[in-house]
């Protein structure tokens, strides 16, 4: 889509155009003159062409901003980038947030050199499937429909560096986040800081790699959340009419603790004999994605542990919830738990644990389109003003596509909307051919 519009200005201008009145928000929250010039020319130098998206090449592609004014902004620079995240949440909101919005919560590694870089130690990288030396950054995605606008991304600090606090310093990591975090515990403030700012969604999707966590699981219910989260196939689960009693014993003193009436077992021992229908759950390049699905209700064995008799320390039941299984083409199985409505049927389940792909799609184009993984400096501010950044672009992207998409619609002839109107599901639906590429309509 490159060229000239009809009867307008070329592409390059009317992208630059939209963006400088979009970002008028953001503007206002930095506060300040200067700066106020800094943002758009360092967010249309992530968009604008060129391979490398670090501070010296984006500068030098401008001509009108130097280097050292882009560095001192996002290196250096006095301001809080509090009041942009929350401009940030708001847009997001605004586009795509509602009962039917998902919130995903993820990582993603930005592979480094060296051992300076803030944050940076051999960790698994899920992107690559191994382990690396890399930065490792905890994502929150807001999504709805195909749709998917990055709105936080934290740096996960291991071990290693929070045990240093002269590594600490170097590296200017704030008092408030020095102390060691685990990447649950970094979604979960995601998440209370996205929902203070008034984030609309209605489901918490996650990997297993932090549902794994009962703590995380927990923390969700706690908070009045919907959740839907992968599990390891032996994740222990009750039955759902599971009950506590006191076993009448003819011999020693009697229990002071109740046990359960049924032995838990694993996700995997429990949808063995499961009734599996194949579905699909939406359509991919050329056919629809398939697999087979089975569901039941259960309880969680995640409660207090307890010793019961033989078996000795056992988790007691915990929450009501789903228990999902996948069955793939390959012959790959997953788990999942969810705590959707008992009577949620299963597409709407398979619907909601297969809904987290496109979060990784964001994470692609952060990288590949917009350079997140281009950052060359080494302290917490400097790497969090950056991912800031790509995320306001992104968002700003997002916010073209649904606009073209919505002209598509009105165009005479167009195919009508697959929900009715109002509807946010068939808004984002349209919107399909235009975000599977996200740059499709830039230069």
């Amino acid at each position: 889509m490159g060229g000239r519009l009809s009867g307008g200005p070329t592409m390059d201008e009317s992208w630059k155009s939209d963006l400088e009145q979009w970002l008028a928000p953001f503007l206002g929250a930095l506060r300040h003159k200067v700066r106020a010039r800094m943002c758009p020319a360092y967010v249309a130098g992530l968009i604008g062409a060129g391979e490398r998206k670090s501070i010296q090449p984006m500068a030098a592609r401008n001509g009108e901003v130097g280097y050292d004014q882009l560095h001192h902004f996002i290196t250096s620079g006095v301001w809080d980038a509090a009041p942009l995240e929350k401009v940030l949440l708001a847009e997001a909101d605004r586009m795509i947030g509602g009962a039917e919005a998902w919130l995903i919560v993820d990582d993603t590694a930005l592979p480094k050199k060296g051992e300076r870089s803030v944050g940076v130690a051999p960790q698994y990288a899920s992107a690559l499937g191994k382990t690396a030396n890399c930065q490792t950054l905890v994502s929150l995605t807001l999504a709805s429909g195909e749709v998917p606008v990055m709105v936080g991304l934290r740096l996960f600090l291991p071990e290693s560096w929070t045990s240093d606090p002269a590594r600490l310093a170097r590296a200017g990591v704030p008092d408030d986040h020095a102390g060691y975090r685990s990447k649950p515990e970094i979604a979960l403030a995601e998440i209370d800081r996205a929902r203070t700012a008034g984030l609309r969604f209605g489901c918490v999707l996650a990997d297993a790699g932090y549902s794994l966590s009962a703590s995380f699981r927990q923390a969700l219910s706690a908070r009045g959340l919907t959740w839907a989260v992968g599990i390891g196939a032996r994740q222990k689960v009750y039955p759902a009419d599971v009950a506590l009693v006191f076993p009448v014993s003819g011999r020693g003193r009697p229990r002071k603790n109740p046990v359960p009436d049924a032995t838990s077992v694993s996700a995997e021992k429990t949808l063995a004999t499961a009734r599996w229908r194949a579905l699909s759950w939406r359509r991919g390049t050329k056919v629809p994605l398939r697999a087979r699905f089975a569901a039941v209700r259960i309880r969680v064995a995640d409660g207090p542990p307890q010793r019961i008799g033989a078996m000795g320390q056992q988790h007691l039941p915990g929450e009501e919830a789903w228990l999902i299984g996948e069955r793939r083409s390959n012959g790959e199985r997953k788990y999942y738990l969810s705590n959707l409505p008992a009577g949620t049927p299963l597409k709407r389940l398979a619907g909601a644990i297969k809904a987290r792909w496109i979060c990784e799609q964001a994470h692609q184009q952060l990288k590949e389109e917009l350079g997140l993984d281009h950052f060359e400096g080494r302290s917490w501010t400097g790497l969090h003003r950056h991912a800031l950044m790509t995320m306001i672009a992104y968002a700003f992207l997002q916010s073209r596509r649904l606009k073209q998409a919505k002209r598509e619609k009105k165009k005479p002839g167009s195919a009508a909307p697959a929900h009715p109107a109002g509807d946010p599901r068939g808004h984002h639906r349209q919107a399909r051919t235009v975000t599977e590429n996200t740059m499709s309509a830039l230069p």
